[in-house]
């Protein structure tokens, strides 16, 4: 009953207040305390007892009672932090302020008339809450953003207290040192503090709203300047928030030390309550959105291999202006990495478990925040890039990325997956090592529909690529100039394994490339099906997690993304010198037809082989005066391609082997060539083959074509992971399309 008449009375206060045509003076206690001390809802509950149209009709009708009203909840929340949540009855009352501005915010966020509001001085909104000097005031968000930093680290409330009386003055509050309460253990802390779920739910509530606070960019349309940044993210990542530092060690600890499976008792996750998972997924997707920093508008340098500077150096840190960033690219020890590395592989090798009892393992579904987050890290942190290729752990990253790339090819609501796997692996295969872990062998087996062989992990690597785009969906053509340029980058290290898939790259080689064989091809391998939603009429690219929203409306939701940068727009060319250090390579004047592709969308109908239309025209014009004409081969013709053939090497060979097999076949009388092969295989060309020309490797350069896409990618799946409560379903969301079928 207690329960029932708490969400009685929260529901009165909500009609009251949709029902007031007259303003609510602040200062009156007894009606807004209706919302946040007398009650006990869950975050389930507030979605349920505050509907969206009622939300919107006090925005519209009487918005300064919803301004007072967040205005007093974040006010509780302030009070709540100075104190230190050292009674139940504060614990509840900042959990019930925080539920409702999560779901109160979207509504704000979508109106702009509204988006200034929180960033209005309000008086008596500063620190302390009741100053009356409103200079010392701050804006709402400041004050809403510090506030849940401290409530972060308040002991007894998210975290484990030092104090043996558990009673702290607002004096201690501020004086406490918040370096000593990181939630877990790893990169640069060693004590792993006990679990507490009640800990842990109250930090999952506080990174919802912190969540929901940074969330106002999905309401703005999409932007390639770097200069619409997040002011929020911007806030809570600089100086002003003292807690910078212990919060971004906490986030990334508690992500990579998480272990699903535990002590790997069966069905373990069926008998016990894991409050760790929620809270995991929540800092993940907090971690990356504080991350979201576009580097190619910063002087940090590119990825090349002959710079010894890296973006960890004191005197060039990127962004200085967010903090998260710059503690990130300042990783530097091996121990560090090595717990990074190891707890992103262990995370994305999760779905690939196989058991003898089926379902008897823990499955996370937060596998595309984690490949958000490891791009992230290689990104901004060169060094942790090279630890990682340095050694045959990058095999633990590859193969999952290979076995989600595999899953994901058919399914049209899995673009995005698809194309943050390929980013990730183009992003690897710029570096020399990258090609020279892939001749360890593949043992490891994975569940994939892939043929059983036998081979190194560039044999898995060629083998995944081919079925892509053999029988990948017509939406993923945009991606084969990057998986081609994946495998070309492996360079020589990857030569044996194209020779072993001969057959492989015969089938690749003989596919139409005229565009009447592509369109039958398509229409072919299309199934029935409703129409791929379009935005600005342009190709959008639909993210997996596609689930319903609510309950109550069942349905599915596809976020359609912005346009993939071409090729050209993501690489750089660098060649190997002589004393194997890499140097970048200036852009040619007129680029190849591969590469003369605008930015933009490549459409459905573009050819197989990443040409563009323009010289298809001019061949087939070509060809039809040429057929009309009577064109015959001549002497002159033949010498004018045959002279720019890169023979030379080829008649090098000849040149040495053939008087040499002719001596054997002579004295030795030899009809078998089984004999000549072994002479062959076991024989050198050391000093016989002429200078090879310098290897030339497509990098990966940032660009904001490719950060856009990454902030578009990122928010929609943040969009459709957050359905319990389902945070900015039915709101105005303008920064991807959502569609409900």
């Amino acid at each position: 009953m207690g329960n029932a008449d708490s969400k009685l009375n929260f529901r009165k206060a909500v009609i009251q207040l949709t029902t007031k045509t007259q303003p609510v003076e602040a200062t009156d206690d007894a009606f807004w305390d209706q919302f946040w001390a007398d009650t006990a809802t869950s975050v389930q509950d507030v979605f349920a007892l505050v509907p969206a149209a009622e939300i919107r009709a006090v925005r519209e009708e009487s918005p300064s009672n919803l301004a007072t009203l967040c205005y007093k909840a974040v006010e509780k929340l302030v009070q709540g932090a100075e104190s230190g949540c050292h009674f139940e009855k504060e614990k509840q009352i900042v959990l019930n302020c925080s539920r409702l501005l999560t779901r109160i915010l979207p509504y704000i966020f979508e109106d702009p008339d509204w988006r200034g509001f929180f960033w209005s001085t309000v008086p008596g909104a500063g620190r302390g809450g009741g100053d009356e000097d409103d200079e010392n005031a701050r804006p709402l968000a400041e004050s809403l953003l510090l506030a849940i930093a401290d409530l972060l680290f308040c002991p007894d409330f998210t975290v484990q207290s030092h104090r043996k009386n558990n009673v702290d003055t607002a004096e201690d509050i501020h004086g406490i040192d918040s370096c000593e309460y990181i939630w877990e253990a790893g990169v640069g802390f060693a004590h792993s503090p006990p679990p507490n779920f009640i800990h842990d739910l109250n930090r999952t509530e506080l990174l919802k709203l912190l969540l929901t606070c940074f969330s106002e960019v999905m309401y703005l349309p999409p932007a390639s300047d770097s200069s619409n940044a997040n002011p929020w993210v911007q806030f809570f990542c600089s100086t002003e928030n003292r807690h910078a530092l212990p919060l971004f060690t906490s986030l990334l600890n508690i992500v990579c030390a998480y272990d699903p499976v535990g002590y790997g008792i069966p069905y373990n996750h069926l008998l016990f309550s894991d409050y760790r998972e929620p809270l995991v997924e929540q800092a993940a997707q907090v971690l990356i959105v504080t991350l979201d920093y576009d580097t190619s508008t910063s002087s940090s340098p590119t990825i090349d291999g002959t710079t010894t500077g890296t973006v960890m150096d004191d005197t060039d840190p990127p962004g200085p202006d967010n903090l998260f960033v710059n503690y990130l690219s300042r990783i530097h020890r091996e121990e560090d990495f090595q717990f990074i590395l190891k707890g992103v592989a262990r995370l994305l090798s999760n779905p690939l478990v196989q058991t003898y009892l089926p379902n008897s393992t823990k499955k996370i579904q937060f596998h595309q925040e984690l490949l958000v987050l490891f791009w992230k890290l290689c990104d901004f942190n060169k060094k942790f890039l090279f630890f990682v290729l340095k050694s045959s752990d990058v095999l633990d990253i590859l193969v999952p990325i290979l076995f989600f790339l595999n899953d994901a090819r058919a399914d049209q609501s899995r673009v995005g997956l698809m194309h943050i796997g390929v980013f990730i692996l183009l992003l690897l295969s710029g570096e020399r090592n990258f090609g020279v872990r892939l001749n360890k062998p593949y043992s490891v087996r994975v569940p994939m529909d892939i043929p059983v062989f036998t081979g190194t992990h560039a044999d898995l690597l060629i083998i995944v690529f081919h079925k892509i785009i053999t029988s990948g969906h017509q939406r993923l053509q945009p991606l084969f100039d990057c998986l081609l340029t994946i495998i070309v980058n492996g360079n020589s290290n990857l030569v044996y394994a194209i020779i072993r898939k001969r057959n492989v790259f015969h089938q690749l080689a003989n596919l139409p490339t005229d565009l009447q064989s592509i369109q039958k091809a398509l229409q072919r391998k299309k199934k029935a099906s409703e129409p791929i939603s379009r935005t600005n009429s342009q190709d959008g690219m639909s993210m997996e997690g596609s689930r319903p929203a609510a309950p109550a409306e069942p349905g599915t939701l596809k976020a359609s993304l912005v346009a993939t940068p071409g090729i050209d727009k993501l690489t750089e060319k660098s060649q190997v010198s002589e004393d194997g250090t890499m140097r970048s390579v200036e852009p040619e004047s007129s680029p190849s037809p591969a590469e003369g592709s605008p930015p933009g969308i490549i459409s459905d109908t573009e050819s197989w082989s990443g040409e563009s239309s323009k010289p298809r025209r001019d061949r087939r014009r070509l060809s039809s005066s040429s057929s009309t004409g009577h064109w015959n081969p001549s002497p002159e013709w033949v010498v004018s391609w045959k002279s720019k053939l890169p023979l030379q090497t080829i008649m090098r060979l000849l040149q040495v082997l053939v008087p040499q097999v002719e001596k054997i076949c002579i004295d030795k009388g030899l009809t078998d060539e089984s004999e000549i092969l072994k002479f062959l295989q076991h024989g050198t060309l050391v000093g016989l083959l002429p200078v090879p020309h310098p290897i030339l490797i497509r990098k990966y350069q940032a660009n904001s074509g490719t950060a856009m896409w990454f902030r578009t990618y990122m928010w929609g799946v943040i969009y459709l992971r957050n359905v319990d409560p389902p945070i900015w379903y039915d709101t105005d969301v303008k920064l991807f399309e959502i569609q409900r079928v």
